[in-house]
């Protein structure tokens, strides 16, 4: 019975060893990325996923700035996919990155409403006694909020609006507030108003770019992932025309592309 078994374990062992050498190991990434790409991104990764099936991408979303001060307090992320360049270049200058930010998309804003013609809405008109609530992300996290901070200061309403606003924790989470109805109208992301959802329940108008800061959104490779192949892979796939065409899908201007 000793010599059955020893046989088997040989002949197993030696079946492994022949095959062995053709089996990968299944790697998987977490990417930290900013909500407003969230809609882009998971249809990026769900077509990254469904070419490379052995290896996995998982996206998880959220606030720039919170993911920040995550990777800053060690959090197991592998990339970051900022809705900024600032807070990319803060981790590059502390040395939590093993690459260089890199520009991918650039985000725009829009008012969106679905309590009133969001087509015919400025700045200013978010001051009208018909306006209750406005959500926005939070401007010290979330850079789309940010950005809608420096656009409403430009016009001067920022002030005239405190008693308004109702923060978000991110820009995700800003539309959500309107599209529900707990705010009557949202400083979101033109990626998210081209949502068909959010299309089909409201409108939005432009806000115009020259009134904020550029919403150029870069990537980096974190620490963690310095020796990452599949973190390279991704990087590289995210920029392929495939993927730029679903970012411009999304309302996001492509870097060069002005």
């Amino acid at each position: 019975m000793f010599k059955t078994i020893t046989l088997r374990v040989i002949a197993l062992a030696a079946v492994i060893l022949l095959i062995g050498p053709g089996i990968a190991t299944a790697e998987t990434i977490t990417v930290a990325t900013a909500a407003s790409m969230k809609n882009a991104m998971t249809d990026i990764v769900h077509k990254f996923n469904a070419e490379n099936q052995q290896d996995q991408v998982k996206a998880i979303y959220g606030s720039s700035g919170k993911f920040t001060a995550q990777i800053q307090n060690g959090a197991p992320f592998d990339m970051l996919f900022s809705a900024d360049t600032n807070f990319p270049q803060a981790l590059k200058k502390e040395g939590l990155t093993s690459s260089d930010p890199v520009v991918y998309a650039i985000g725009r804003l829009v008012i969106w409403s679905s309590t009133t013609d969001a087509s015919k809405l400025t700045l200013q008109k978010l001051d009208d006694s018909n306006i209750r609530k406005v959500a926005i992300a939070n401007p010290d996290v979330a850079p789309y909020g940010m950005r809608a901070r420096e656009a409403m200061k430009a016009v001067g309403v920022w002030e005239k609006l405190q008693s308004k606003l109702v923060l978000g924790e991110n820009i995700e989470h800003a539309a959500q507030m309107a599209s529900s109805a707990a705010a009557d109208a949202a400083i979101i992301g033109l990626s998210q108003a081209r949502i068909p959802a959010m299309a089909k329940l409201g409108s939005y108008s432009m806000i115009d770019e020259r009134l904020h800061a550029s919403l150029a959104q870069a990537f980096v490779i974190t620490q963690r992932a310095r020796n990452n192949a599949l973190a390279r892979k991704f990087a590289a796939y995210v920029q392929t025309p495939e993927s730029q065409k679903i970012l411009e899908s999304y309302g996001f201007v492509l870097p060069g592309k002005r």
